[in-house]
């Protein structure tokens, strides 16, 4: 079953579209990467399905009681953002903002979930940790821990690796391969076309041409053996 189905969406700002007649759907369990050249609309998508920013035409809709407010986000960090003064426990039990309504304080399932995450995440040691103090591989499973507590279906993450070291990068990519397989879909935007290739179950490639199917399925077409091709020379070159 379909939690997200996207219909001849266009996006773009103030009525220009830089991105036109996407169509695509993410099930229920999926790990769905979104790869593509840089500048493509990769996090104007993102944006789009999280209702920051309206399509400049087309429909996202909605399915199995999933509610654009109930997708858990982990969005690329800036320095402002790495530089938070407040705890661990602050950060991770601000993610269930979205169920408090109009209640000015968190309910105890709501700080019972905060703590369940918390230790999902492996950082029960860090819940009282000023956050700006922790590195850069304990502050994104700060953020993921976060995103927990806004879904129990379905997490968005923009390039959730960017800036980590190898092995905070592999321990990050092993959280998030443990979470899908729990039941949690995931929708990865990511410049890492060797990780796509390793944990995707779906692949959608945006740019000058748009492709949407199952990972062999993009590895046999040719948008995406010139794309891996190409990443693959990149970054031999680099």
């Amino acid at each position: 079953m379909a939690l997200i189905t996207v219909q001849n969406l266009s996006l773009g700002y103030d009525s220009h579209a830089i991105l036109e007649g996407l169509n695509f759907c993410v099930g229920a369990g999926d790990y769905l990467c979104i790869v593509g050249e840089n500048g493509s609309g990769k996090s104007t998508l993102m944006r789009t399905l999280l209702g920051l920013q309206q399509p400049v035409s087309g429909s996202v809709r909605f399915d199995e009681g999933l509610r654009e407010n109930e997708i858990g986000y982990l969005p690329q960090q800036t320095i402002v953002q790495k530089d938070f003064p407040a705890s661990v426990w602050e950060i991770v039990l601000s993610g269930c903002q979205g169920r408090c309504g109009l209640r000015p304080f968190y309910s105890r399932e709501e700080k019972a979930m905060a703590a369940r995450n918390i230790d999902r995440m492996g950082i029960s040691s860090l819940a009282g940790r000023c956050y700006r103090e922790l590195s850069g591989g304990q502050q994104q499973r700060v953020l993921l821990a976060r995103a927990l507590c806004a879904t129990r279906k379905a997490l968005l993450l923009d390039e959730p690796v960017s800036g980590l070291d190898p092995n905070a990068t592999a321990e990050m990519y092993a959280l998030i391969q443990e979470l899908n397989r729990g039941g949690i879909t995931i929708i990865m935007v990511s410049h890492d076309i060797s990780a796509a290739i390793r944990y995707a179950s779906h692949i959608l490639h945006i740019g000058n041409k748009v492709f949407f199917g199952s990972k062999p399925d993009y590895l046999a077409s040719e948008t995406g053996r010139l794309f891996v091709q190409h990443e693959g020379e990149e970054a031999v070159d680099v």
